[in-house]
């Protein structure tokens, strides 16, 4: 299988986030951990690590993928033009952020799951299959 975090999934490991009442952290954590022991591919791209940037040094995003410790099952994945395109066009027509269009692009040009829990995902399920950690833990 093949599954693309979104940025908050991955800052939800690497932060041990949490809500009111629910562990993200150890969700995102346990999930990663599980599609490793499975041999399960983890896709990222430019875009993600564009937006964290915004956050973390170089280095400390180096550490945030090395939870992928297996490198074969890490993959970056390319953004070309056409597909940005398609975001914007997508982000406009549905009223959503530009990231999640792209993010729900990359997921479905790449037959992988999206991990998410951002709820603009459900305008965009006609597009990409989109899960919670917690749904497939």
């Amino acid at each position: 299988m093949k599954y693309y975090l979104d940025t908050a999934i991955w800052r939800d490991y690497y932060e041990n986030r949490s809500d009111k009442y629910r562990p993200l952290g150890d969700w995102a954590l346990e999930l990663i951990k599980n599609m490793i022991d499975d041999g399960d591919f983890v896709l990222y791209s430019e875009f993600v690590l564009k937006e964290l940037k915004i956050k973390y040094t170089k280095k400390e995003i180096e550490d945030i993928l090395n939870i992928v410790n297996e490198k074969d099952l890490l993959i970056k994945v390319d953004v070309s033009e056409t597909q940005i395109k398609e975001a914007v066009t997508l982000s406009k027509q549905r009223k959503i952020a530009f990231g999640d269009a792209l993010h729900a692009i990359l997921a479905r040009d790449n037959n992988a799951i999206l991990i998410s829990r951002d709820k603009h995902y459900l305008e965009l399920l006609d597009i990409v299959d989109c899960r919670k950690p917690e749904d497939l833990i």
